[in-house]
This record gives structure tokens, C-alpha cells and sequence, in this order.
């Protein structure tokens, strides 16, 4: 993306943000919102060390500033103004800004306290958006003031639909990952390397730390990939000669946006290994076929359904079980193998809000995404088949365990787990959605 594509995106995109937050402030009673930075957590009560910050949403949604108590003043026919915080302190300096083609979108005053800023604040009913309620009180917000419900839906709404400039840098996350997959794809096809020496490959790859990623890396080998979120990494190479399997769930982070994906790779030779690498390119063409079946108008969550039914034609192909479809489905075998949700909002948070207001059927209770499919929403489609103890041990003692072929279940239990991960940018009614991920990664 060039500097000069950047910058005209983003002036349509700050132009966008005026007016819906006009619309929002009206709604709500309110003359003027101050958007507030955030500030880094302590770990601990027990000492005096911080997690990295991570800012609030809203906050940068206008722009990538990722300092701590820096606050935003938005209100309807004005500039904006940033109250940049520059604080003299020897012990830390804020990382170098990552692009600076925002600046001009704001009228900018520089303080070195946060009493300062108060001075910058704006009169009228004024709502303060941010977690920092210790702060909000030191510049005179009532409590009712911070952070209110009514327009922290509004605003989160907003950020369902993305602007081209999002568009453009969620894209971007995906091409800054997609050599960290090729890379770890490559070593552990190579030979024996531990999933620590994995992720921080994954991390020199793409040169971004492990604050600066979306969320901790997922790198699992063998069994490790039947835990969803592993991220307890074994530090010594996988141990065996025989059929082992990779999963890998990282993403990265331009200007804010992030991106998030999966793949997993099946190394070695053998009936299992065989068996599992069928079952890989199951579960690859069925997320296929879903993203495929992306349409402006349907409901996320029917997505999900016909995912299981997927999922159970998978299975069954893989010889894992002997039941029909619909048997599969209507007995809770296919949320055994596949218990979490097809996928999830994504952008300035990789588990972004607004797509989850309504709540999901009762069997669907981890999905994240309940919305009615729109143009300009992003969201990931990732269906998985796991071979995981306790939920396998639940279908054993179940009515349809006969339906299942247990000796091949203990042999791919071994290899753990597939999933398959694209970020998806959906386009305008009869068109496809645009996979950003498989724009840069196959």
C-alpha cells in the first residue's frame, strides 16, 4: 500500500468516524465524548509490574497511537483534538509512532501530565469513553459519564462495518503474517524443532514482538493441538520417528488492525499419517466451501450449522464415524469433534464486539458472531475436527458410541487436532467475499 493510498483512505475514513459519532452523541444526550488512551495494568497488587498497554478500542479506531494517557476529543462540527501525553521520565521511552500520514486530521496539544490535560477538556455534557474510571473521576466526570452503555454500543456498532481504509489494513496484517506461517510451515518439515523455538521464529519472521501480536501465538505439536488456545509451549523438540502434526494460530498487527490465522501441517509417513493428512484436506475444503457460501443477508450463525454438517461429512469420509449426517448432528457427535464457534468478528481486537448481540442457540453457546451477514463486516471462518479426552470420553459413554470407530479415534487422538483459519472482508450483495488471507497465503 503506498503513503499516498494511505492518506486518502484514512481522510474518508476520519470523515466517516465524524459523522456516525455525531449521530451517536445526538442519540445519547451527549455535546462532546473524550475518548481516553488507557494506561498499562499491573500484573500484580504484590509488586510494580505492568503489562504492555493495550489501547482502548475507540481510541484507535481514529488513530494508530498505541501511548498511555492520551485522550481524544470528539465533538459534532468540530476538529478533533488529541491531547498527546509526552511525559519526562528516564526509565521509559515510547516506541517510534508507526506512520504519521494521521497527524494532520487532528489538532494536537502536548502535555506532560494528565492534570494538565484536564485544561484541554471540553464544557458541556461531556461523556468519557475508557476504562481508567480513577481518571475519569480526577477530571470531573460523574460516574454515569464514563464509559455509558447506550453509546458504547453505538460506537462499538460502528466498528462492525469497516471503512476502506480498515479494509486496507486488516489486508495488511494478513501479508505482514503470512511469511511467519511460511516460515514455521518450512522448520517443521525440515526436522525436529520444539513449538518455543517455533513462535519465536514466528515472531523474527515477522518482526513484530509479542505485545505487538493480536494475541498469543498457537503453536501446537501432535496432541498439544487438541487444546484450543495451547500456548504452553514445549520447549524440546517433539520426541518420536513417527507421523507428527503442526498447528499454528498467529496473526500481526498494522496500524491497529489485526489479523488471525490458522493452518495446520501433517509430516511423516504411515496409515495415521495418511489418515490425518485426508482429514486435513477435509477440513480445508469444507472452509472453502464456507467462505464460498458468504452472502450479505444470512445469518452468521446458519453458517455455523451447515459447518457441522460439514464437519459430519468429514468425519464420515475420514472413516472416524459411521453415522449419517443428520445422526451425527442431531446426537452432538460433530460438537464433540468441533466445539467451538465457526469464527469471530475481527479488527481493532481480534475477538471484536457488535457481531454478538443476539444470543446463540443453546447447542451453539462458544459462538461469537450471531449478526446477520453485511456488507463491510470482517470476520474469520475457522471449522477445526480435535480429538479431545474429555468430550471424546463423554461420546464413548453416549448412546451412539457404536456409530464411532474408536481404534482409529486413538490412533489420530495422537496427532491432536486441524484447524483451518481465513480473515474475510465481505464485499456487496452477489459478490464474494474477499479472503484476504488467501491473497497472501495459501
Amino acid at each position: 500500500m503506498t503513503a499516498d493510498a494511505l492518506i486518502d483512505l484514512y481522510a474518508e475514513h476520519v470523515a466517516r468516524l465524524h459523522a456516525r459519532y455525531a449521530e451517536g452523541l445526538a442519540a445519547c444526550g451527549y455535546d462532546a465524548v473524550v475518548v481516553h488512551s488507557g494506561a498499562p495494568q499491573k500484573r500484580t497488587v504484590f509488586d510494580d509490574q505492568y503489562w504492555p498497554l493495550r489501547v482502548t478500542p475507540h481510541f484507535q479506531h481514529w488513530l494508530p497511537l498505541a501511548e498511555a494517557e492520551c485522550a481524544l476529543v470528539i465533538a459534532p462540527g468540530k476538529r478533533a483534538k488529541l491531547i498527546w501525553a509526552t511525559p519526562v521520565s528516564y526509565w521509559e521511552k515510547p516506541a517510534p509512532i508507526e506512520a504519521t500520514h494521521w497527524q494532520s486530521s487532528f489538532d494536537i496539544v502536548q502535555v506532560t501530565t494528565p492534570e494538565a490535560a484536564r485544561a484541554e477538556l471540553p464544557r458541556g455534557r461531556v461523556a468519557f469513553i475508557g476504562q481508567e474510571r480513577e481518571r475519569a473521576a480526577g477530571w470531573g466526570f460523574a460516574e454515569a459519564d464514563v464509559s455509558p452503555k447506550a453509546l458504547i454500543e453505538h460506537l462499538d456498532q460502528i466498528r462492525t462495518i469497516k471503512s476502506r481504509y480498515e479494509a486496507a489494513c486488516i489486508a495488511e496484517a494478513n501479508r505482514l503474517a503470512a511469511p511467519g506461517h511460511i516460515a514455521l510451515a518450512e522448520a517443521f518439515r525440515s526436522g525436529e524443532v520444539s513449538e518455543l523455538d517455533l513462535h519465536l521464529l514466528y515472531l523474527r519472521t515477522t518482526r513484530q514482538d509479542d505485545p505487538e501480536t493480536p494475541y498469543k501465538n498457537i503453536v501446537a505439536i501432535g496432541e498439544n493441538a487438541s487444546t484450543l488456545h495451547h500456548v504452553s509451549y514445549r520447549r524440546t523438540p517433539h520426541a518420536g520417528s513417527g507421523p507428527s502434526v503442526l498447528l499454528v494460530d498467529a496473526g500481526a498487527t498494522f496500524m491497529g488492525y489485526c489479523s488471525d490465522i490458522t493452518r495446520t501441517y501433517v509430516r511423516g509417513n504411515g496409515a495415521s499419517a495418511s489418515a490425518f493428512a485426508s482429514l486435513v484436506a477435509s477440513v480445508e475444503a469444507l472452509q472453502q466451501q464456507l467462505c464460498s457460501a458468504v452472502s450479505v443477508g444470512d445469518k452468521y450463525e446458519a453458517l455455523h450449522n451447515q459447518a457441522h454438517r460439514e464437519v459430519a461429512l468429514a468425519l464420515s469420509s475420514a472413516g472416524v464415524i459411521k453415522l449419517s449426517v443428520d445422526e451425527a448432528v442431531a446426537a452432538g457427535v460433530t460438537r464433540a469433534f468441533f466445539p467451538h464457534g465457526l469464527g469471530h468478528s475481527l479488527g481493532l481486537q481480534c475477538h471484536d464486539v457488535g457481531c454478538a448481540l443476539i444470543k446463540p442457540q443453546p447447542d451453539n453457546p462458544f459462538l461469537r458472531n450471531t449478526s446477520t451477514i453485511a456488507e463491510g463486516q470482517c470476520f474469520t471462518i475457522e471449522p477445526g475436527v480435535y480429538f479431545i479426552s474429555s468430550l471424546l470420553e463423554k461420546l464413548r459413554q453416549g448412546p451412539v458410541a457404536s456409530g464411532i470407530d474408536w481404534k482409529l479415534v486413538g490412533e489420530l487422538a495422537k496427532l491432536g487436532g486441524v484447524r483451518i483459519e481465513d480473515d474475510l472482508i465481505v464485499a456487496g450483495p452477489a459478490q464474494p467475499a474477499r479472503n484476504v488471507t488467501r491473497e497472501v497465503l495459501v
